[in-house]
């Protein structure tokens, strides 16, 4: 028995020696791109206390493990590169990562409109037939909705192919192949999007938290988690899902549309920090050139809140990557839901607003696409064009090319008798109204603050003059002010003009102030 002991002992003891070896994260694999002209970060874990050799492009970094296991290097910066390289890690023991390529890099990220994949674009059989590039690299990042911090995903580098590009998100692709055809370098595209999910899963928890602005949201957070971590939550969703089996199952067997599952809120899109721990961490810090984003449809009824949450966004995620203020783009909402007969309000065109005032932040942009949504659907299929306006802000912001890429915004409006002569800055370009000479859209009111249609007549270069019959003395214009705008202008490039209103008057998804509690009757 003494013998048997020991014999347990040294092999309890081995076991781990036994289990050593070096590993790396998915994003760090064959057939990746690295960042031209920037050091970029090459990680992994191994043994603790083990020293770890990179060798790339002939030089070589050393690093250790450390407690956890990790260790990272820094590769030099170098110039975009075609040429297939090697790159040998040896630790434990080693890996040899081949066909890895130098170029641009971007990360593509959102909700359902990122994720849209390019076989469902009205194109789409033409645009995969013609995305044989080996030399532009996709991965997709798995969903993962956690609280705890993922360190990996599945997935792996693949070259474009027909087969490949076609289940890669729409506007990623062609995005990255327009970067790819016209500088003429590699590209590497990072799926990483979540259809229907909401602005705030993709923060870390604990910087939202932290932040005053976002206290109401968080405490409406911590009140949901308890609720469906409650026996009596717990016991409501599994009759949801056994419900829903139940549906589905009578759906098919009638050949019927099956309704949607129901979705378990603590692991999915919406929750808090779930997106970042469970798919932005795995690949954070990678070298890369951007983002680009589409996403808002889930934030639209808290528009207001999204005016501080969205840049919040934006500059934690810069602060997360330790890769200075990278260039963010994004694509405003499209024009969606039923047209209105008369003008008023909209949390979309608020959305809107929000996205167009975060360009305030340095190096980030919009490309607007209020005409190119359908009424009937939440997802274009047009994302051609969306991917077309979209890389105009990267070649000329950082490819340096000249080219129009920003759509016409609100500048100033002057009123003088009875009529409004709203100026725009049309960023080189001039103004010019599709189809009909007429500049549809607007919408005009006195100090009523009642909302009229108005008549519009491009008067300049930049400049329209608003009026409407109904309204003698007017105080403020809006255009393109609806989920789904008909409007008409554009400037002489073709990009169009983005939604806009001269007056601030309080935003209809402003969270109304909580009265107060009235005091105790005395007795």
């Amino acid at each position: 028995m003494k013998k048997i002991g020991l014999l347990l002992s040294f092999a309890l003891a081995l076991a781990p020696a036994l289990r050593a070896e070096l590993k790396l994260p998915a994003i760090i694999g064959d057939h990746m791109v690295l960042q031209q002209k920037q050091a970029n970060p090459v990680w992994g874990w191994d043994t603790p206390g083990t020293v770890v050799t990179v060798t790339f492009a002939g030089k070589s970094y050393n690093a250790t493990a450390a407690a956890d296991g990790r260790w990272t290097v820094k590769l030099a910066a170098a110039d975009a590169n075609a040429t297939p390289q090697t790159l040998a890690i040896a630790g434990t023991t080693t890996r040899t990562l081949e066909d890895v390529l130098v170029g641009e890099v971007w990360m593509c990220s959102g909700q359902s409109n990122m994720g849209f994949k390019l076989a469902s674009d009205w194109n789409g059989d033409l645009e995969a037939a013609a995305s044989k590039l080996p030399n532009l690299r996709l991965i997709s990042v798995p969903t993962v909705g956690t609280q705890e911090l993922k360190t990996d995903f599945k997935g792996q580098w693949r070259a474009s192919s027909a087969e490949t590009a076609k289940s890669f998100s729409a506007v990623g692709f062609l995005y990255g192949r327009y970067i790819h055809e016209i500088l003429g370098v590699p590209v590497g595209l990072i799926d990483n999007s979540w259809g229907g999910s909401a602005a705030e899963a993709w923060v870390r928890r604990e910087t939202i938290e932290k932040d005053p602005r976002f206290a109401t949201l968080m405490a409406n957070t911590a009140k949901r988690e308890a609720d469906l971590s409650s026996e009596k939550g717990k016991a409501d969703f599994a009759k949801s899902v056994a419900d829903y089996k139940v549906a589905a199952e009578k759906a098919k067997a009638e050949k019927k549309v099956a309704p949607r599952a129901p979705v378990d809120w603590l692991t999915g899109n919406a929750r808090p920090g779930n997106i970042f721990a469970g798919m932005v961490n795995p690949t954070l810090g990678y070298g890369m050139k951007g983002v680009i984003w589409y996403q808002g449809e889930s934030n639209a009824g808290r528009a207001y809140e999204h005016a501080e949450l969205f840049p919040f966004l934006i500059e934690q995620w810069r602060k997360e990557w330790g890769q200075g203020d990278f260039s963010f783009y994004w694509v405003q909402l499209a024009d969606y839901m039923a047209e209105k007969p008369t003008p008023g309000e909209s949390a979309w065109a608020e959305l809107r607003e929000t996205q167009t005032k975060t360009q305030k932040l340095a190096n980030t942009g919009q490309a607007v696409i209020i005409d190119l949504g359908e009424g009937r659907d939440i997802h274009p299929r047009n994302k051609h064009d969306v991917a077309a306006r979209l890389v105009r802000w990267a070649l000329v912001k950082d490819y340096g090319l000249k080219l129009p890429y920003r759509s016409p915004e609100y500048k100033s409006i002057a009123i003088e008798g009875g009529k409004a002569t709203v100026t725009l800055d049309c960023f080189g370009s001039t103004l010019y109204a599709f189809d009909v000479a007429e500049a549809r859209g607007f919408a005009i009111c006195g100090e009523d603050r009642v909302w009229r249609w108005a008549k519009g007549k491009v008067v300049g270069a930049d400049q329209v003059e608003v009026w409407s019959d109904e309204v003698a003395a007017p105080v403020a214009v809006r255009y393109a002010w609806a989920d789904n705008p008909v409007c008409n202008l554009f400037s002489k490039d073709g990009l169009p003009v983005t939604p806009f209103r001269s007056d601030d008057f309080d935003m209809t998804t402003k969270p109304k102030p909580v009265a107060a509690a009235a005091p105790a009757a005395k007795p």
